[in-house]
């Protein structure tokens, strides 16, 4: 298996679309907002980048859920196993693409984690509990919590809490874990780059109707406080839509934000270094680096 990852706006897709048309491969993403169908522009799909001249690249784990129900990296595990065995029996080689690092860690680092079910007993006796007294149970149960938006929505604590009881306790079924064999490349920009690459980027994506695809989100059924939790594009442009900040701020936010959030990723993956996961660092026009040792690799 290859992994291509890097941070937001590295063009990870570009690379793996055209790696996969040279080894006839198909692209399994590794993206945690990418999963939800009808939120295309705000998570960078780019699904025209997979349609090339003579063919379209298969994709997977894109467009398969809806996006006001609740999906986690047990998960995504799950179904990214479900894909790999597949390909694989088919002779097909899996490239995996994505910068969301806790899922390619769960994969890579084959993490050990049970499906929790719904806790009855668990549930009735965290009901009546203040919002406070969650946010401190699961803080207590988890203190490097993630995703800081499951502090913010009572049913995601109880959840999440749910879960993290389930794992302390062993409570849950572990799933199969395949043999994965994996080489890693990591595209890499210089950050004063990488920053005009978010704004060049963000600027496409409004100029390609993503203020009118979260009006339609909204629309649709999917509330305000949904369409924050899933951050960045999404927070900040349902707040403008909100009429809670001007154009002009909802842009110098987000590519702040954005900015900040590509520098988190990078902070996870040299965290996944440390761990041990090898990652090949090659720059984003260093294409035939990464074919010529995706070749020798996979010989």
């Amino acid at each position: 298996m290859i992994v291509i990852l890097g941070p937001t706006a590295s063009g990870k897709t570009r690379l793996g679309v055209k790696l996969a048309s040279y080894l006839q491969g198909e692209i399994i993403s590794a993206d945690s907002r990418q999963v939800y169908r009808g939120m295309d522009l705000g998570t960078g799909k780019d699904l025209s980048e997979y349609r090339l001249p003579d063919t379209t690249i298969p994709s997977h784990l894109i467009d398969i859920i809806d996006p006001r129900q609740e999906f986690n990296v047990f998960e995504y595990q799950k179904r990214f196993y479900d894909v790999f065995r597949s390909l694989r029996a088919k002779g097909i080689l899996p490239i995996v693409v994505g910068g969301t690092g806790l899922y390619l860690e769960a994969v890579l680092a084959a993490y050990e984690m049970p499906e929790a079910g719904s806790h009855e007993e668990l549930r009735r006796e965290l009901a009546d509990k203040p919002i406070n007294e969650l946010q401190d149970i699961l803080l207590a149960m988890k203190p490097d919590l993630h995703n800081k938006t499951d502090l913010e929505d009572r049913e995601r604590l109880i959840r999440k809490i749910e879960i993290e009881q389930a794992r302390k306790n062993k409570t849950g079924v572990n799933i199969q874990r395949p043999e994965i064999n994996a080489y890693v490349f990591g595209v890499h920009w210089p950050r004063p780059q990488l920053r005009k690459r978010i704004a060049a980027r963000l600027k496409e994506r409004l100029d390609a109707g993503l203020v009118e695809e979260v009006a339609r989100l909204q629309a649709g059924g999917l509330s305000w406080e949904r369409l924050d939790s899933f951050g960045l594009e999404y927070r900040y442009v349902a707040r403008y839509l909100q009429k809670q900040m001007t154009t002009e701020e909802m842009i110098n936010s987000l590519e702040t934000a954005i900015g900040q959030f590509a520098k988190r990723q990078m902070t996870w993956f040299r965290r996944m270094e440390k761990k041990g996961i090898q990652i090949h660092w090659v720059g984003a026009h260093d294409y035939d680096t990464i074919q010529s040792r995706a070749t020798e690799v996979l010989k």
